[in-house]
């Protein structure tokens, strides 16, 4: 059986999907405060990044 992955669609690494949505879900914060602390971390994405 073929594992397909989920983010195959996507052109960001899914490491920072899943951090993304992890900061997100876990904190419930806005998507422009995700960018920010995605920012503090080096990782330069924008909110509409983040909500794709």
């Amino acid at each position: 059986m073929i594992k397909v992955s989920p983010f195959r669609y996507f052109k960001t690494n899914p490491e920072i999907i899943r951090l993304a949505v992890m900061l997100y879900v876990r904190f419930l914060v806005s998507l422009r405060n995700v960018e920010d602390l995605l920012h503090e971390r080096g990782i330069d994405r924008s909110h509409e990044t983040v909500r794709f």
